[in-house]
């Protein structure tokens, strides 16, 4: 008798799509991913619709694998409706993980989101008021779309989750380490994170290191590196000394500092605030009016150091 084949769900919530296209490139990987597990939605590759998911028995899925915020309401429905439908949930990738990139729009608020969107932008007829409603008739019919919502959530703000796969995207051998552990009944304590390492992200860079003491910050297109030497004591903004490890330190490889991406290390509250002390710790001056001059030069700070964890960050995290 053939062994019984997983069950298996995935779907994107408020994110770029870059997370299914990390599950393909594990290339021939995912044949046998086909050969273990029944792909029963996935709106991106299978033609599932909504109420074949709504149709499932409770825990008839044994792994779903959610990218992206929540958004809106729709993203919610799916997050709640793969919740009860799985034995296993998990975030998979740094939006669903951390809130990811669409969580730094909770840096404005929903009406200048939508008055940039559909009131200021360029593209749309002048004098145009017209801001998309949740209901509205047409035709004498009702037409409905997702609720936007006034912030972006965490998956885990909105229901319980299993497992968190950080990155953005997850590296492939991180989406076939979590299939696998799956397949062979060797998942970790519930609440891990998976595919990711302990230590730093610098643990890993084969950058020489020194005595990191810094009187100005560049962009990376700035300055002409030295591609050996670590990126913090040129100047580029780098956090890897606050980020997990596990991505085959990518970005450094690349000449471009760490974005953050794979969140902070085990026991940090606050991925943004601990990149903040370490930065702090470098600038080569106690003079207030040069550190001022010094500190000028960096880009947009909340942008980068919360790039990929706004909504997951202290000040936000109560917020609702």
């Amino acid at each position: 008798m053939a062994a019984r084949k997983l069950q298996i769900a995935l779907y994107w919530g408020a994110a770029c799509g870059g997370c299914d296209v990390a599950v393909l490139d594990t290339n021939e990987f995912i044949l046998d991913v086909a050969a273990a597990a029944d792909i029963r939605f996935w709106p991106i590759a299978v033609d599932g619709k909504y109420h074949d998911l709504e149709a499932m028995a409770d825990s008839e899925l044994d792994l779903a694998l959610f990218n992206g915020a929540i958004r809106n309401s729709e993203n919610e429905h799916v997050a709640k409706l793969l919740r009860q439908k799985s034995k296993l949930l998990v975030a998979f990738g740094s939006c669903a993980h951390m809130g990811g990139i669409p969580g730094l729009a909770n840096l404005v608020t929903k009406d200048e989101i939508l008055a940039t969107a559909y009131l200021s932008n360029a593209s749309i007829e002048p004098g145009n008021q017209t801001i998309p409603q949740a209901r509205t008739a047409v035709d004498g019919m009702p037409l409905e779309i997702p609720s936007f919502y006034r912030r972006v959530y965490r998956l885990c703000d909105v229901v319980d989750v299993d497992y968190f796969v950080p990155g953005c995207p997850p590296a492939p051998d991180q989406v076939k380490a979590v299939l696998l552990a799956v397949v062979k009944g060797e998942l970790p304590p519930l609440g891990s994170v998976v595919g990711a390492s302990e230590r730093a992200l610098c643990d890993d860079c084969q950058r020489t290191k020194s005595e990191k003491m810094v009187r100005h910050f560049h962009r990376p297109f700035e300055i002409l590196q030295d591609p050996s030497r670590c990126l913090l004591e040129q100047g580029i903004l780098c956090m890897g000394s606050a980020t997990r490890s596990g991505c085959g330190v990518r970005c450094p490889n690349s000449n471009q500092g760490c974005r953050g991406c794979y969140g902070p290390l085990p026991g940090v509250a606050d991925h943004g605030a601990s990149f903040l002390s370490a930065l702090a710790s470098i600038v080569d001056s106690k003079d207030p009016k040069e550190i001022d001059q010094i500190l000028a030069g960096l880009p947009d700070f909340i942008s980068f150091a919360y790039r990929f964890g706004l909504p997951a960050s202290t000040l936000q995290r109560s917020y609702r």
